[in-house]
C-alpha cells in the first residue's frame, strides 16, 4: 500500500487534469449515445417500424373496374378496358438522375419530366408514383425487357372507361376524372389516384358505379423487386346501370342536330322517362378518362360553342311563343277570356304611344282563341297578357314547372327566371311597366326556361296534367342481376287548371298541326294526331314596328332561337322538344326535327330501323 501512495506521488502533475478530461469526454459521449439511443427507440420508434416494414412489405392497390352503363335495351354505352400504367417508388431509385434517363428512353418522356414527378410527388412513403398512364404496347415489351435495370419501376394495370359510340350522349353519361386534393378531403372512402364520376350519370350514380377497390400484400427485396405474395383481396366490380335512353333515338337525334347549337329531348309523357337527350356541340368523353391534358382542356373551356355546356337543363332562353301555352292556360283559367273572345289584330299592338308588333305584318284580323293558338297570334296575346298582369301570368308559370328546377338526376341543371315585380324591384331597383307585361305574355321580357322545363310542361298537358320528375335511369343491378334499385313514376306537381281549360288548350294545340294556317303545320303526320307550338325567341330587341329582317341576313348571333314543342298520344305516347339556336323561325328550324324524330320512334316501336 505504501508502495502505491509511492507511484501516485511519483505522477506528474501535468498528467492529472488530462486524465480528468478523458474521463468527462467518455461520459459525454455515452450520454450522446444515450439520447440518440432514446430518440430512435422512443420518439422515431414507430415512423421507423413503419419505414422498414414498408420497405420490404409493400401494399399494392387493386383498381375495381367501374359499372358499366346501358340503354334501356341493354346495349353497352360505356364499359371499361385494361390499361398498363407506369408507377415508380422512389425509395427504390438511388441514382435518380441515372434512373431518370434511362426512363425516358422507353416512354417517350423527357428526364426531367419523370424527375418532376418523382419529387414532386402526394403519396406517402414507398407508395408508387404514376409517372404514365395506359402506355402503348410497344412501351410495354421495353419496359418489360429491361426490368432489371430499373429498380422501382412496376406496371400497375388499370381498367379505363371506353365508350363504343364515341360522343354520343356524352352530356348523359359525363366523365370520370382522378380525384383531386379538395375532392380527396371530402371522400375518406377514396385515396389518391383514385378515379371518380365528374358529370352526367358517371357523378351522380358513383357510389353504385365505382366498385371496391382491392390490394395485394407482397414481400419485396431490397431492390424493390417482389419475392412473393402475402395476402390478396380482390376487387368488387362496380354495379351495373341502365338507362331509360334509347340507343336508336339518341344517334338519330345527334344526326339531326348535326353542327347545330341546340337540343332535343324525347321522353314518354306517361312515365318521364327519358327515351334521347341530345346536346349540340357534344364532346369525347374517351380523353378524361384516359387523364385529359391541360392544353386539351383549356381548349374545350374556352371553346365559344361551350361543347361542355348541357343546353337541355344548362342552356337558359327566352321561351317565345312556346309560353303561350301558360297565357292560354292562365286565360281561360282566370276567365279573363274565354274560347269565344276575339281581339282584332292589325298587326300593331299601341299601347299608350308605343307599338308592340306581330309576327304577322299585315296582322291576322278578327281573332279568336282557336285561331290565335293555331297562327300564334302576338297581338291576341298581347290582349290576354294586359288583361292578366305580371303576378298572375308569373303564378302560372311556375305552376307549369316554370322558374325550377325539374329535378331529373343529372349534375348542373339550372332553375332558369319567372320575373315578378317584387323580383325587378329588388334586382334592378326599378318598377315593372305594363309593357313588360305584355312581352312576358308571347314569352320574352325577363323570362329564361330550359328546353327540359318546356317538354316537361308540355307532357302534362298530354298526360292530363301530371308535373313528372323526368327519370334518366331505369335501374341499377347487382353483379347477379338481381335489381338493387329501381326508379318508377314520380308525380312533383299537377298543372293548376281544370279539366275544361285543360282540353281547350289541347284541341288547339292539335290545330297548330292540323290546320293548314298553323305554325307547325310541318309537323304533320298522315295517320297520327300531332299536338305542338312553335316559338321563334328573340335575342336583341329590333327598333322600329317595321318588318322584322330575315334571319339569312341578320349576323348568326343576332338571330332568333327557334323552338318547337310537341306530344303524340294514341297508342305510342312521345313528347318531343326542339331547340336550335339561333335557328331563326321555329316553323322553319326546329319543326322538321321533331317532325322526324317523332317518325323515327314510331319506326323503332314498329321494330324497323
Amino acid at each position: 500500500m505504501g508502495f502505491a501512495m509511492d507511484i501516485r506521488r511519483q505522477e506528474p502533475e501535468e498528467f492529472r487534469p488530462r486524465h480528468r478530461y478523458f474521463i468527462s469526454a467518455v461520459i459525454v459521449i455515452f450520454l450522446i449515445f444515450f439520447v440518440r439511443l432514446l430518440y430512435l427507440q422512443v420518439i422515431k420508434g414507430h415512423e421507423l417500424r413503419f419505414l422498414s416494414e414498408n420497405n420490404r412489405i409493400r401494399l399494392i392497390k387493386i383498381p375495381a373496374v367501374r359499372g358499366m352503363i346501358m340503354d334501356r335495351k341493354g346495349r353497352v354505352l360505356v364499359d371499361s378496358r385494361p390499361a398498363f400504367n407506369v408507377m415508380v417508388t422512389p425509395e427504390d431509385v438511388d441514382d435518380l438522375k441515372g434512373f431518370t434517363q434511362k426512363l425516358s428512353r422507353f416512354l417517350h418522356l423527357s428526364p426531367d419530366e419523370i424527375a418532376y414527378k418523382i419529387e414532386h410527388r402526394d403519396p406517402p412513403p414507398f407508395q408508387p408514383v404514376l409517372i404514365k398512364r395506359d402506355i402503348s404496347w410497344e412501351e410495354l415489351s421495353s419496359l418489360k425487357t429491361h426490368r432489371l435495370d430499373l429498380p422501382g419501376v412496376e406496371i400497375q394495370i388499370e381498367p379505363i372507361r371506353t365508350y363504343p359510340y364515341g360522343n354520343i350522349a356524352s352530356h348523359v353519361l359525363g366523365y370520370v376524372g382522378e380525384i383531386n386534393k379538395d375532392e380527396l378531403k371530402e371522400n375518406k372512402k377514396y385515396q389518391m389516384g383514385d378515379w371518380m364520376g365528374k358529370y352526367g350519370v358517371e357523378m351522380t350514380w358513383e357510389e353504385d358505379l365505382r366498385g371496391i377497390n382491392g390490394g395485394r400484400q407482397v414481400e419485396v427485396d431490397a431492390a424493390g423487386k417482389e419475392i412473393r405474395l402475402l395476402k390478396e383481396v380482390p376487387p368488387v366490380q362496380g354495379r351495373p346501370l341502365y338507362l331509360t335512353i334509347d340507343l336508336d333515338l339518341q344517334r338519330y337525334g345527334e344526326e339531326l342536330l348535326g353542327k347545330r347549337s341546340g337540343a332535343i329531348i324525347a321522353m314518354d309523357p306517361l312515365t318521364g322517362e327519358i327515351l334521347a337527350f341530345c346536346s349540340s356541340p357534344s364532346f369525347q368523353p374517351a380523353p378524361f378518362a384516359e387523364g385529359i391534358s391541360a392544353q386539351e382542356w383549356e381548349k374545350l373551356a374556352s371553346d365559344p360553342l361551350h361543347p361542355l355546356q348541357n343546353r337541355g337543363i344548362q342552356g337558359l332562353y327566352p321561351p317565345g311563343s312556346v309560353f303561350k301555352i301558360v297565357t292560354s292556360a292562365a286565360g281561360l283559367e282566370e276567365e279573363v277570356i274565354t274560347s269565344n273572345t276575339s281581339f282584332n289584330c292589325t298587326g300593331i299592338y299601341y299601347l299608350g304611344k308605343r307599338g308592340y308588333q306581330c309576327w304577322r305584318a299585315g296582322g291576322h284580323g278578327v281573332t279568336k282563341f282557336y285561331r290565335g293558338v293555331v297562327e300564334s297570334c302576338d297581338i291576341y296575346f298581347y290582349n290576354v297578357g294586359e288583361r292578366l298582369g305580371v303576378e298572375r301570368l308569373s303564378r302560372y308559370a311556375r305552376g307549369f314547372g316554370l322558374g325550377r328546377p325539374t329535378g331529373i338526376d343529372l349534375p348542373g341543371e339550372k332553375a332558369g327566371l319567372v320575373p315578378t315585380e317584387a323580383w325587378k324591384q329588388e334586382r334592378l331597383g326599378v318598377r315593372w311597366y305594363t309593357g313588360e307585361t305584355i312581352s312576358l305574355a308571347i314569352g320574352q321580357s325577363y323570362l329564361l326556361v330550359t328546353p327540359l322545363q318546356v317538354l316537361n310542361l308540355m307532357s302534362a298537358v298530354a298526360n292530363g296534367g301530371a308535373l313528372l320528375k323526368p327519370q334518366i335511369a331505369k335501374r341499377v343491378e347487382d353483379l347477379d342481376k338481381k335489381v338493387v334499385e329501381e326508379y318508377p313514376t314520380e308525380e312533383i306537381g299537377r298543372l293548376p287548371i281544370s279539366p275544361k281549360t285543360l282540353e281547350e288548350l289541347r284541341v288547339a294545340l292539335v290545330g297548330v298541326t292540323k290546320e293548314d294556317s298553323g305554325t307547325g303545320r310541318g309537323a304533320r303526320i298522315d295517320g297520327m294526331e300531332v299536338a305542338g307550338k312553335t316559338g321563334t325567341a328573340q335575342v336583341v330587341r329590333l327598333k322600329g314596328t317595321g318588318e322584322r329582317p330575315r334571319a339569312e341576313d341578320m349576323p348568326y348571333e343576332l338571330r332568333d332561337h327557334a323552338w318547337f314543342v310537341a306530344y303524340v298520344a294514341a297508342h305510342t305516347p312521345l313528347a318531343v322538344v326542339v331547340l336550335v339556336e339561333h335557328g331563326g323561325h321555329g316553323g322553319a328550324a326546329a319543326v322538321p326535327l321533331a317532325r322526324e324524330m317523332i317518325k323515327k320512334y314510331l319506326s323503332l316501336r314498329r321494330g324497323e330501323k
